[in-house]
């Protein structure tokens, strides 16, 4: 099992030698682009195509760049790439302190087993381009259980390696022009069903103690588990993705930021067999010892199907605190719930500040759900009296149809769920409705304009529910105009002398 720990590993400088023979080669190629201009050849191999320059956005733009058939990439849908894709990290990672490094992923299928990511790099995946996982098993090294966790979420001990993952890093962008990330996550389905799994199944994406990080503009598909988990992490922004998984798939949610700070959630697309969007921050017992809270987070302009789960869950791994969650301008379609908050006793954290606003929900069976008796532990050990907090929990400005139930709110007996405020909404119930609309247990609050008529916990005000006003710290993060070059246009023999 490979350990991980929270210590970052600096990138070594390419020593004088090296950098004394890419600068002279640097210079044969230019005399040589001076020859062939001069005297052009009759042949075109080797020359730039249409894939060795374009520009694209990203919060950060690279001065080195090369294309994965730099290090011999095949994309040919058979072929592993995965040494290629380390070989082709490795070496560009050299670069992060001369203005960081780009790896192209051209037109093609690429197979590839699990890779690590290195600082103040990019990898950009072009439209046509679809990065297949592998399936053997012994190309997803299995790690730790992250430390909040306490083990696995399918097994006791270790998981595998997410296909793309990394940790302790700086200034890391997984980007493309739609390019495709396919997980091929039916046989990890299987197994999970079976009870065949050895180990926890991958997710397509994890960073892990990181800081500085963009996911975008790329359709992730079929992943064996959660989609996109960036954990332990701060100043992170996912935009542009489109994820897609059967709905009855286990355990395929799109985008969970767990223990983060400064999170930026936007313009996505997601079909789910689970939550589309689970904000967490630790199990139990674990989750309360490594004190880590998910807060800051924006959630905007998200479309999510998932019709047996939420289309924004917080929880139930929230024993490390999820705090000032701000999420508008959501469209909900047959989905189980627009929001809904999970834990149970002996979670311990809390729940708190959290502003919903311009929620659209069609064919719902509740528009909003909270429970404190979602009981899933990770062992015995948990601590009976950590009550969870829930409190300032904050929904306005939205329209449902088709319900079956508007809410469904229950709280936990000796530590009610406080300061929940819903305004300005309306539920059109469906045909074949609850004859209970609003079932509340261990609840306080306050409505205001709701239609049907809340529950009598829910006392009626005039005031309408809070949404902040000030932007938080990464609403301030530009997105630049990135250009590539490729560096290497001459092909593979002049980097293999570099």
């Amino acid at each position: 099992m490979v350990s991980l720990n929270s210590q970052a590993h600096p990138h070594p400088h390419p020593n004088t030698q090296k950098m004394h023979r890419i600068v002279t080669n640097l210079q044969v190629i230019h005399v040589i682009l001076v020859l062939a201009a001069t005297f052009p050849l009759r042949s075109t191999a080797g020359r730039l195509h249409s894939h060795d320059n374009f520009r694209y956005c990203a919060i950060s733009c690279r001065a080195n760049a090369a294309s994965l058939t730099d290090f011999g990439g095949v994309g040919d849908g058979t072929t592993s790439n995965t040494k290629a894709f380390q070989a082709a990290i490795s070496h560009l990672g050299q670069y992060a302190e001369y203005g960081g490094s780009m790896l192209f992923v051209p037109p093609g299928k690429w197979l590839t087993g699990s890779f690590n990511l290195t600082s103040h790099f990019t990898l950009f995946l072009h439209k046509d381009a679809v990065l297949l996982a592998s399936q053997e098993e012994s190309e997803w090294a299995v790690i730790e259980p992250l430390p909040s966790y306490g083990r696995g979420r399918d097994t006791e001990g270790g998981r595998y390696i997410s296909l793309i993952f990394g940790t302790n890093l700086t200034d890391v962008i997984i980007t493309g022009d739609n390019g495709t990330i396919d997980g091929q996550g039916e046989s990890w389905w299987n197994k999970f069903h079976k009870g065949e799994l050895q180990y926890t199944r991958p997710y397509l994406i994890e960073i892990m103690y990181s800081e500085n990080v963009q996911i975008s503009n790329l359709t992730l598909l079929n992943s064996p588990s959660w989609n996109v988990h960036p954990i332990y992490s701060s100043n992170v922004i996912v935009q542009g993705l489109t994820i897609l998984a059967p709905v009855k798939s286990p355990n395929t949610d799109g985008i969970n930021p767990d223990s983060c700070t400064n999170t930026r959630i936007e313009d996505c697309y997601i079909v789910s067999g689970d939550d589309c969007i689970a904000v967490k921050s630790g199990w139990d017992q674990y989750g309360i010892a490594f004190g880590m809270p998910t807060k800051q987070l924006v959630i905007r302009r998200l479309t999510c199907i998932s019709p047996d789960s939420a289309v924004i869950a917080l929880g139930s791994e929230m024993s490390g605190g999820i705090e000032d969650v701000r999420a508008e301008d959501i469209l909900a379609i047959n989905s189980e719930s627009g929001v809904r908050i999970k834990t149970a006793v002996g979670r311990g954290g809390y729940v708190k500040d959290i502003y919903v606003r311009g929620m659209t929900m069609k064919t719902m069976k509740w528009a909003f759900w909270m429970t404190g008796n979602y009981g899933s532990h990770p062992d015995n050990n948990y601590d009976p009296n950590a009550f969870p907090s829930i409190q300032n929990i904050n929904y306005r400005d939205m329209v449902a149809e088709n319900v079956t139930m508007a809410a469904r709110l229950e709280g936990i007996a000796g530590d009610p769920f406080t300061g929940i405020c819903i305004s300005n909404v309306t539920i059109e119930m469906a045909k074949k409705a609850k004859k209970v609309i609003w079932n509340c247990t261990d609840v306080e609050g306050v409505s205001s304009s709701v239609v049907p008529k809340p529950c009598d916990k829910l006392m009626n005000q005039e005031s309408g529910c809070d949404f902040p006003k000030v932007p938080l710290p990464i609403d301030n993060v530009e997105i630049q105009s990135c250009y590539y070059r490729r560096k290497f246009p001459l092909g593979d023999h002049v980097l293999k002398h570099l």
